[in-house]
């Protein structure tokens, strides 16, 4: 028997049918929501690629179950920014951050969330709170300068 819920994505209310409540977010964003932009990277909260924000706070969708969040507010790559303006986005773009851009939604929701707290973060907490992602190509370094350009344009008011 299918369950009903309530899931508030990206500032809209959505009642989804879902098989199996214990089902990752994941899918039911991907699959049911259509919301691509959050990807399937390992599966097994290892690489960092599924991030999503549930009340304000990282989450990998992939280990999240769809019942865990019922009634929380998530927000997906999709719903940083309509239009890509957030600083984050806006730095990502000019620090010419991603390569193959797989791991990248899921980096850039781990800076904005880190950045929503500490508008001016060292190396080290940008490395801590980074930490639980793999990008294959290889851009950490353009990332953390991205993010130090990113808190910058948020300390301006950008």
């Amino acid at each position: 028997m299918a369950t009903q819920m309530t899931l508030n994505v990206n500032g809209k209310s959505h009642k989804i049918s879902v098989d199996d409540p214990e089902t990752p977010l994941l899918w039911v964003l991907r699959d049911t929501l259509g919301l691509s932009g959050t990807k399937f990277g390992c599966g097994v909260a290892q690489c960092g690629a599924c991030l999503v924000h549930v009340n304000g706070e990282p989450a990998l969708s992939c280990m999240t179950q769809v019942s865990q969040v019922a009634g929380k507010k998530i927000t997906t790559i999709e719903g940083l920014s309509r239009d890509g303006s957030h600083p984050v986005q806006k730095a990502w773009i000019a620090e010419e951050v991603p390569q193959c851009g797989y791991c990248q939604s899921g980096q850039i929701m781990s800076a904005a969330a880190l950045l929503a707290k500490n508008k001016n973060p060292s190396d080290a907490e940008i490395e801590r709170a980074m930490a639980g992602h793999i990008c294959t190509c290889g851009t950490y370094n353009r990332i953390r300068k991205a993010i130090h350009a990113a808190a910058a344009m948020m300390r301006k008011g950008a």
